[in-house]
């Protein structure tokens, strides 16, 4: 049965009982999912809402990369089984990484039984016919294979942004860090074809996004699965030259790919946003290598002066793990002495969370959560503390900002992010959310950036 037919059968099925919650847990590629997830929803017929109380299924688009996000998706599931005690009609979907793992596919087996749908990373397409199918058994359905359709790429999505959009270039992953689980939840890498991602973008720039950001777990090594090869450079190019688009933003980044070509296209690609995200993970030599990562933090500093050499004021951020299985003070101390040497914009700090399935879950010399805690609230210090001197630079300086929304507190107050990432809030209204603003900043946090639009 074709999927449109089992779109018009869940219309008719589930008549008034139509509405939905989405939640989403985890990276930008989760919440470009749950945009695909909701564009199918909605064109079966059903009406998203935000509370809980109001809804007749529940989608949870789950993400496995750390522990944080799998917990938080599994104490929702908890509260959503006294629920569903309640109101026997309810469905409840689990989606994304977290069905992909084994040990929580068998949790959600044994332990949640109220569970109606168990779906992976490449089935959003069979969404409708599975929602379906789970109005006719007691049992749980189940599609988590791996024949992943890169047509799916190409669906229609709802957009958080009516301005702005991800775009997905590449699925999966082929580098085996020895702590992480997306090979293993999104399978192999694998590239979209240039000439689809060029139309999806002419396509977003025809209906008035101005800002893209390039999707994939190493958007670096992007073309090396096609017949003929593209880089990732040449791709950027040719985006940059579609009229409507104003920013050109990517993530996420591997250092072992980055190649010369990107770095220069910083010097005169007038779209390509002044911000670069390269995850260094550690500053230690040994670390690195048994996170498998391929670099070392000589070949990483050398990256970023080639970057620095092309525009000293781009922004630069990154993630770091602290607490990796065998992380001495001394390897701890050399991420903090790069983290100087780079001197980051911000950057991501996480705890190590083992993941079932990995090579670092069963390494010797985990480290215990108190010294994990200990780490992570040092290297905040040092993070904080370079981050408000970046900012200060900004003071009484006038930046363009994308106006992105109204503040969630006050409705006069609204917040964008400049070419280089950095969040500004200011006095505004609702006219100008989607609109490039000039700004002078007259206040400096660590974390923000105040201004007055001129």
């Amino acid at each position: 049965m074709q999927e449109n037919q089992y779109k018009i059968l869940l219309r008719e099925l589930v008549e008034n009982k139509n509405k939905y919650v989405l939640r989403t847990y985890g990276c930008q590629m989760n919440e470009h999912d749950s945009e695909q997830v909701e564009f199918i929803l909605n064109d079966s017929g059903l009406e998203r809402v935000e509370d809980i109380k109001d809804a007749n299924i529940v989608i949870m688009n789950t993400c496995a990369i750390r522990g944080t996000a799998e917990n938080k998706a599994f104490g929702f599931l908890g509260n959503l089984k006294n629920l569903k005690s309640k109101n026997k009609d309810l469905k409840i979907v689990v989606s994304g990484c977290l069905p992909k793992i084994d040990d929580a596919f068998e949790n959600l087996i044994k332990k949640h039984r109220h569970v109606d749908v168990l779906m992976g990373t490449a089935n959003y397409n069979n969404l409708p016919e599975l929602l379906y199918k789970s109005y006719f058994t007691k049992d749980t359905i189940v599609d988590i294979s791996d024949q992943y359709d890169l047509d799916s790429a190409q669906l229609n999505y709802s957009r958080m942004y009516n301005h702005k959009s991800f775009v997905n270039i590449t699925y999966g992953c082929n580098n085996y860090c020895s702590y992480c689980v997306v090979p293993y939840t999104r399978g192999r890498e694998r590239s979209r074809e240039a000439f689809e991602i060029i139309e999806e973008i002419q396509k977003l720039a025809n209906d008035g996004v101005k800002e893209i950001t390039l999707l994939g777990q190493n958007v670096n090594s992007y073309g090396k699965t096609l017949d003929e090869k593209k880089s990732f450079a040449s791709l950027i190019k040719s985006i940059n030259d579609i009229e409507g688009i104003e920013r050109i933003r990517f993530m996420t980044s591997h250092p072992k790919d980055i190649s010369n070509e990107l770095i220069d296209s910083y010097g005169y690609l007038d779209k390509l946003s002044k911000h670069l995200h390269l995850p260094v993970q550690s500053g230690s030599d040994k670390v690195l290598k048994e996170m498998n990562r391929k670099y070392t933090s000589d070949d990483y500093k050398k990256i970023i002066d080639k970057v620095k050499s092309i525009d000293e004021n781009i922004a630069l951020t990154t993630d770091i793990i602290v607490g990796f299985p065998g992380e001495t003070e001394e390897d701890f101390q050399a991420t903090i002495d790069l983290v100087k040497y780079v001197e980051y914009d911000s950057i991501f700090i996480f705890l190590y969370s083992p993941r079932e399935g990995t090579p670092a879950a069963v390494m010797d010399e985990q480290i215990s959560n108190e010294v994990k805690m200990d780490r992570f609230n040092r290297l905040t210090e040092v993070v904080n503390e370079i981050a408000l001197n970046k900012n200060k630079k900004y003071l009484d300086r006038e930046v363009f900002v994308l106006v992105d929304e109204v503040s969630k507190n006050n409705d006069k107050i609204f917040s964008g992010r400049t070419d280089t990432f950095k969040l500004v809030n200011f006095e505004g209204d609702s006219s100008l959310i989607g609109q490039l603003v000039k700004v002078k900043i007259n206040k400096v946090g660590t974390f923000s950036l105040d201004g007055t639009i001129v």
